[in-house]
């Protein structure tokens, strides 16, 4: 990822793609994402290409199923390339 992917981005685009890369890196097919935060497949693709503006609840859901802080899904993050 570089930092260029960030700027100029909005919170639900920075959102979307953090929820993507956790998810990523913990193995999980946004089926199971979306099993684990009990909601559809497809709402949660809706969220994950920005096209969904997730309520605060689900957030937590989702970062509860991805073991992660609920700031996590509104952290910066900083370029690993």
């Amino acid at each position: 990822m570089h930092r260029a992917r960030f700027a100029g981005m909005n919170l639900r685009d920075r959102v979307a793609l953090n929820i993507q890369e956790l998810r990523r890196a913990r193995g999980l097919s946004q089926e199971e994402l979306a099993h684990r935060a009990e909601v559809s497949r497809g709402h949660m693709g809706k969220v994950e290409n920005a096209k969904f503006a997730a309520s605060l609840d689900l957030l937590e859901r989702i970062a509860k199923a991805l073991n992660v802080d609920p700031e996590e899904l509104f952290a910066k993050r900083k370029s690993v390339s």
